[in-house]
């Protein structure tokens, strides 16, 4: 499509319309974490079909998902593939044009984890290795690139509905230095540089483009990497770092998500929107002082 062509139409079907029953999400990282329950908050308000792309890690909880949205009478719809390559994003949109009706997705969230942890210079291993090329190409494609990727064939192959949203998912980490993390915040500060270009280039057709940033999540992915004990000493870290002293649900992520469908929300655009509970960098202020550690005193933090 040329510059010269006319701006498509910003106007939204209200949910109850029987329009609304052929409006579709598309939802990346649908199969655990916060793109699983994005998926089901989707499908319960405003009442969307979804489409799911995954890499098959987690059947047990998409079996719950597809149960969920049967029992919600909305349809579910799967690509198990790597949808955050070139490749694996026109192979998921060859399938989502042939399953979807056109001008039908009314929301996109790219939630896709996949990522290499390291170091720049050598002399380490495992988590600690030096980043060689590959890690730099998997980590900003499948975090960042693939936003663009999937813009692009959404927009192109016109399978957005009028004042469609495109949403891309960040965290406070993005803003910190945590020593091999540094594809992984590099990725979140191209994602939102991408999201701000997009606005201003969807815009006028009547899309929108926005970052939600929200802190850490318990998800099954994300305890995989610690053992109980150090998963546990992390929760209690970071929920005193949040005013509530309590961490954010996935379940409270999807509600948020499915708010930003209402038309109370169209200004949004280009935007990162704070989700993150006020959670600050006061995590220096939890290594200084152990008041609040229930290890050093039992009951601390509660009334």
């Amino acid at each position: 499509m040329s510059v010269s062509d006319p701006p498509r139409s910003s106007s939204t079907a209200h949910p109850s319309s029987p329009a609304a029953d052929a409006h579709w999400a598309v939802v990346l990282g649908v199969s655990s974490g916060s793109g699983h329950d994005i998926a089901k908050a989707l499908a319960q308000d405003p009442g969307l079909n979804i489409f799911g792309a995954h890499r098959g890690n987690w059947p047990e909880q998409m079996a719950e998902l597809d149960a969920n949205i049967g029992a919600l009478g909305r349809r579910i719809e799967h690509f198990v593939g790597d949808a955050g390559t070139p490749d694996g994003v026109r192979k998921a949109a060859d399938l989502l044009e042939a399953t979807v009706p056109k001008r039908s997705v009314r929301i996109f969230v790219h939630s896709i984890a996949n990522a290499s942890l390291g170091l720049m210079l050598p002399g380490g291993k495992g988590p600690m290795r030096q980043f060689i090329a590959p890690n730099f190409h998997k980590t900003m494609d499948s975090m960042a690139n693939s936003f663009c990727w999937w813009a692009q064939e959404l927009y192109g192959r016109d399978l957005l509905a009028p004042g469609a949203l495109l949403l891309g998912l960040t965290n406070p980490i993005s803003d910190s230095m945590i020593h091999n993390f540094a594809l992984i915040t590099a990725s979140k500060a191209a994602l939102q540089v991408y999201v701000k270009h997009l606005a201003w280039e969807m815009g006028p057709h009547g899309y929108r483009v926005n970052l939600l940033n929200f802190g850490t999540v318990d998800t099954v992915a994300v305890k995989k990497a610690f053992t109980p004990e150090k998963w546990q000493r992390f929760c209690d870290v970071v929920a005193q770092a949040i005013p509530a002293h309590r961490m954010l649900t996935t379940d409270e992520v999807g509600r948020f998500v499915s708010l930003l469908l209402r038309p109370e929300a169209n200004w949004f655009n280009g935007a990162t929107i704070d989700f993150t509970g006020g959670q600050s960098q006061s995590l220096l202020d939890c290594l200084l002082y152990d008041e609040w550690d229930p290890r050093v005193h039992p009951g601390a933090g509660q009334d």
